[in-house]
């Protein structure tokens, strides 16, 4: 579909310029109105996508939201930007939050350029909800995604279906938000479940340990063989789901290249000199490739983001903080050698 190719290009856009996209309107500029366009609204018309929208609010006169967008001559869409690498939290949106009240507007988007979170008044009428129905992610997104994102298409625009999708969406990505975070670092209550069902004994930490590795393993496990079984069924001709679900699901399937065999080497070369390299393990996932201590998710070493080829991050970790270095391949490793270092030292102290 066409949407698709847009926003492939604009990733491709991100990618290239992310460390030009300082302000909000560079962001605005080189992503924020292509997105627009990609949607199908003319940016060039002050009709239909109206910058600096301003309406009086109660005693606050003149205020402004970066963008108005028009369906039908009447604002549908309200906009407002920040700075790529802007903090999205909903407490910096206020404007947002009065303009809602105060026209007919029923959608909100609030986005630095790389995120794009999408907000209704499911929850309250006309008062914007606090958290985002629908989240697109112009740096990782997937297939359905971009389902999602072409019901918000100027041609294809209908502010009633949208709303009354709105609720049952907001909670399915609240629970998928919930399970992601169950299946990458099991929470204790999980971790209690699962081991008192299939352990006799007093639950120590070294138990709770166990199955937590344990419950991720056997995460990665169902998904590859959910993958295996619909590939199996489409090439024996005996699945009825059309072509698009089934590259679908091939997409979430987990690939660990060369690149980043490569890197882990490195890495557990590196850890070689503070523990035994035995001690190092790679865990891939879809979005980057953990290298942890211990097979220990919650005893992350590093983190290899070298899913793309033109923009590669090696994250660094500082207790649950993670900062991302650019690097251009594997060898830019060793230049991060002290900190890496520095990260065994402290989880050894844990």
């Amino acid at each position: 579909m066409e949407i698709e190719a847009s926003i492939a290009e604009l990733q491709a856009t991100l990618r290239k310029h992310r460390e030009k996209l300082a302000t909000e309107e560079a962001a605005k500029t080189t992503l924020v109105l292509p997105f627009l366009r990609a949607l199908g609204y003319n940016i060039f018309d002050p009709d239909e996508v109206v910058p600096e929208f301003t309406c009086d609010v109660g005693t606050k006169k003149g205020e402004k939201v970066d963008y108005g967008i028009c369906v039908g001559g009447e604002i549908k869409i309200l906009v407002e930007c920040k700075p790529a690498n802007g903090d999205l939290s909903i407490k910096h949106a206020s404007q947002l939050y009065r303009y809602f009240a105060a026209t007919d507007a029923r959608l909100a988007l609030l986005t630095n350029g790389v995120v794009y979170r999408f907000f209704t008044d499911a929850e309250k009428a006309n008062m914007m909800d606090d958290r985002p129905f629908f989240t697109f992610d112009l740096d990782n997104y997937k297939a359905s995604d971009l389902r999602t994102l072409a019901t918000f298409q100027r041609a294809d625009f209908d502010l009633a279906r949208i709303v009354s999708h709105a609720g049952a969406l907001k909670l399915q990505s609240e629970v998928l938000a919930e399970l992601r975070k169950e299946f990458d670092e099991p929470s204790d209550d999980l971790v209690k479940i699962i081991a008192g069902r299939l352990h006799d004994g007093i639950i120590t930490k070294a138990v709770r340990d166990r199955f937590r590795s344990a419950i991720t393993q056997a995460y990665g496990s169902l998904i590859r063989d959910g993958v295996h079984q619909r590939l199996e069924k489409a090439i024996s001709g005996g699945s009825d789901e059309p072509d698009h679900e089934i590259a679908e699901v091939d997409q979430g399937a987990v690939e660990t290249t060369d690149v980043e065999i490569e890197g882990f080497n490195i890495i557990r070369a590196i850890c070689a000199e503070k523990v035994d390299p035995s001690r190092v393990v790679m865990r891939d996932a879809k979005s980057y490739c953990a290298i942890l201590l211990d097979d220990n998710n919650r005893r992350t070493i590093a983190r290899m983001h070298f899913n793309s080829p033109t923009s590669r991050y090696l994250g660094l970790f500082s207790g649950k903080d993670e900062a991302r270095e650019s690097v251009m391949g594997p060898v830019d490793i060793f230049k991060y050698k002290r900190a890496i270092l520095k990260r065994v030292a402290e989880l050894e102290e844990e």
